[in-house]
């Protein structure tokens, strides 16, 4: 377990709910992975840079598991301008390879999550 891959998780989190956008893309690699809504990929830092720009979402992070590289994230997120969504729980999946978020998938469950990465809860990250 890395504390230092948490850090760079929190850290991520942090970035976007303040919608700092620089220190977001200094946490992530050049060809970062993330999901659309598509079930697509989108890929690069410009794509991650359209999406924090425009989600308007915040993130609020719970329980954190972490094995190998992989963070998983349960999440309560807002989505929409200044919040105005309603707040969804769910579970987000980061892969973290020195100190740079190089994937982001979001999961329905934290099951679902476990599911895809191999993670249980014995994975549970505790301070």
């Amino acid at each position: 377990m890395s504390t230092s891959e948490i850090a760079t998780v929190l850290a991520w989190h942090e970035a976007v709910n303040s919608n700092d956008i620089d220190t977001l893309l200094e946490l992530s690699s050049d060809d970062i992975v993330l999901p659309t809504d598509d079930d697509d990929a989108d890929q690069g830092l410009d794509e991650l840079r359209e999406w924090a720009t425009n989600s308007g979402v915040t993130l609020e992070p719970g329980r954190m598991f972490v094995h190998e590289g992989i963070v998983v994230v349960e999440e309560r997120s807002t989505w929409g301008a200044e919040g105005t969504g309603a707040p969804l729980d769910e579970a987000i999946a980061f892969r973290v390879v020195d100190d740079k978020v190089v994937m982001v998938v979001r999961h329905n469950s934290l099951a679902d999550a476990f599911e895809a990465t191999g993670l249980t809860e014995a994975d549970l990250y505790q301070a």
